[in-house]
């Protein structure tokens, strides 16, 4: 038979662990929608649902970028997300501003 120490000790486990696994599930957040982008020749490049807060080096230089998402897209020259370029508020787009090499979702 079960102590009351030990029925208390398996509740806590139990509890501790429905808090992490909810913590852990609602943690990974993402914008909903498309960053588009164009390279110098017209070619079309998609990042669909990105993750907030998260540096992503765009496969080419861009000539164009469209935030078809729900959040706020910071631009950058480098690929590290260093040289800040612009914000894109949704549904904007931005041409000729250098070639930017990477994004970052405002979350």
């Amino acid at each position: 038979m079960l102590t009351l120490a030990r029925l208390g000790r398996l509740g806590m486990a139990v509890g501790m662990a429905a808090v992490l696994a909810t913590g852990l599930a609602t943690s990974a957040q993402a914008a909903t929608g498309t960053i588009q982008y164009f390279d110098v020749n017209g070619q079309e490049f998609r990042i669909t649902n990105p993750p907030d807060n998260v540096c992503l080096t765009l496969r080419v230089r861009a000539a164009q970028i469209d935030n078809e998402t729900n959040k706020s897209v910071d631009v950058y020259l480098g690929t590290a997300c260093n040289t800040f370029v612009t914000n894109l508020p949704p549904g904007r787009g931005v041409s000729s501003v250098g070639g930017p090499q990477s994004v970052r979702v405002i979350g």
